[in-house]
């Protein structure tokens, strides 16, 4: 993966600890993984079309580009980001995904992804949600990012406007990890697109030595639903290759999302959630309320699994 960061991810790197351990690549990544595979949810055996990833029944997932502002050191798509030639998409790949998506009326739901879909080219991004929303079977649309944490200034007019033109219910799945993140520029960002009239959510994955603690939790889902964010879902950390480091204590982290439950409100609290081997579902963590075999679980498809 590149190491290249935009400014101001740069600029916080240098003034948040816990900006930098996510950002800054480190020996532990080349230590050979315990457990890790390079594409544990399998998603490159779930792509009938390039760049299209179908999962689930009623949704979709198109990777627009392979390329983002900076590149997160646990990303799940490690594989695959920053591989330019590999991830560059053009108006052919989106009329197939178009074409794919006309034959299949029971899929409602696209997820625009990447990479990030904001650092894809002005002109690509423009056709792709364009083209997509001119579907009459897609009801929602999605776009995941996270360049309004690490380069707030390539949410330019242009793409709000692109936004606005959105005739679906538009919402913008926004990646925070900790509360250092929530600068002036990023609360700046966020209510632009607000007021483009998207609807936002976050996610969050549990690192360890970054937010593996309550008050750094507590603090981060408090000041988002205050600036209009709605906490969606806090991951355990994929088991993808490289990155043993950041991943937490099982135990530890239920005992921080009971304590959260316990003081934040139901509109602050994520879903705490594992996304399961092979693609087969994000399967909510029960918490410290209830007495269970908390180290099996069943996935989607009713296979048993241990968590890991």
């Amino acid at each position: 993966m590149l190491e290249k960061r935009s400014a101001h991810t740069q600029n916080l790197v240098e003034i948040s600890e816990a900006v930098s351990r996510q950002f800054v690549p480190c020996e532990r990544e080349y230590i050979s993984s315990r457990v890790g595979t390079a594409d544990p949810l399998l998603e490159e055996q779930c792509e009938p079309v390039r760049g299209l990833v179908h999962k689930y029944h009623n949704r979709v997932l198109c990777l627009l580009t392979a390329q983002c502002a900076s590149y997160c050191r646990f990303c799940t798509r490690r594989r695959m980001v920053s591989d330019i030639e590999k991830g560059r998409m053009a108006h052919e790949d989106i009329d197939r995904w178009v074409e794919y998506l006309a034959e299949r009326p029971e899929v409602t739901e696209v997820i625009l992804s990447g990479g990030d879909p904001f650092v894809a080219p002005i002109e690509l991004f423009t056709y792709a949600l364009k083209t997509l929303s001119e579907l009459p079977s897609i009801k929602v649309i999605r776009v995941g990012t996270r360049v309004v944490v690490s380069a707030p200034e390539l949410l330019t007019e242009d793409k709000l406007d692109i936004l606005r033109g959105v005739r679906q219910p538009l919402y913008i799945g926004i990646n925070f990890e900790h509360p250092d993140e929530l600068t002036e520029a990023t609360i700046e960002a966020v209510g632009k697109l607000r007021k483009a009239g998207a609807i936002l959510y976050s996610q969050t994955v549990f690192l360890k030595n970054v937010n593996d603690d309550y008050d750094t939790l507590y603090a981060l889902f408090t000041r988002l639903v205050e600036i209009g964010v709605r906490p969606y879902y806090i991951y355990r950390c994929d088991p993808v290759a490289g990155i043993d480091h950041f991943r937490v204590d099982f135990k530890k982290e239920r005992a921080i999302m009971t304590r959260l439950r316990r003081n934040l409100s139901g509109l602050a609290y994520p879903t705490y959630v594992i996304d399961t081997p092979f693609g087969n579902g994000k399967v909510p963590v029960p918490l410290g309320f209830w007495d269970v075999d908390d180290f099996k679980y069943r996935d989607f498809q009713g296979e048993e699994h241990e968590v890991i």
